[in-house]
Parts: C-alpha cells; structure tokens; sequence
C-alpha cells in the first residue's frame, strides 16, 4: 500500500509550482494579499518557525539574529536606529522586535544584522 500524498501527479506539481516563489524569497509573492496563505500570528508558538530557546539562553541571540535578518532581507545596510525600526514597522514585524531594535542608540550605524545584535548587548559568540 503507497503511503503520502492522495492527490494525482499534475496537481501535485501544480502545488509545487505554486509554492515555488515562497519558498525561495521567504515572504508572499502574490500580488492581492487575499492569495496568500494566512500568515503567522504573534501569539503562534515559535517553534514551528524554528526557536526554541527561551529568553536569556544561550540560542537568545541567534534566534534574535535569525528573526531581525528575515524582516531585514535585501534591506541596504549601513542603516541607523530609525531606518531599521522603519524597516521592522513597514514589513509588519512583531511589537516586540520593534521595541528590541527601538534601544539601539541613534546615532550609531549599523552594517549588518550581527552588528545590531551587538549592539543590544547580545553576542553569539561563546
């Protein structure tokens, strides 16, 4: 008995066409939101997007990393503090990662996304 998928062979490779521009840029592709699968809400558990350490643990800050450089892709570094919580506010970034990146000081500029995790005190080095 064959296991998986129920679907006949076209639809399979017609979801998977569909599917292709998510998968490569990482964000909706479509041109009316109402195509777009229902996105992630803030209260969603984290695990499924691949944290799973906690606040104050060692993965701390490279799950942070890894969250800033998905809202940051393609985004022109260098950067200062109100380019990035612009950046975060226009790509409907959660509260909390506004408010992490609203502590940067202002005057300083910013390179990269390791920079900014820096800067917050925060190291993923040992």
């Amino acid at each position: 008995m064959e296991r998986g998928n129920r679907l006949n062979v076209h639809k399979d490779d017609e979801m998977k066409h569909e599917l292709q521009g998510l998968l490569r840029s990482g964000h909706p592709t479509r041109s009316e939101e109402w195509h777009d699968p229902e996105p992630a809400a803030d209260d969603d558990p984290e695990v499924a997007a691949g944290r799973v350490a906690g606040l104050g643990s060692p993965g701390d800050a490279e799950a942070l990393r890894y969250e800033l450089a998905r809202y940051f892709a393609r985004t022109p570094f260098p950067a200062k503090r109100r380019e990035l919580v612009h950046t975060l506010q226009e790509r409907n970034a959660p509260d909390r990662l506004v408010e992490i990146v609203g502590h940067l000081p202002p005057q300083d500029t910013y390179s990269n996304v390791q920079e900014v995790v820096t800067a917050l005190g925060r190291s993923t080095r040992a």
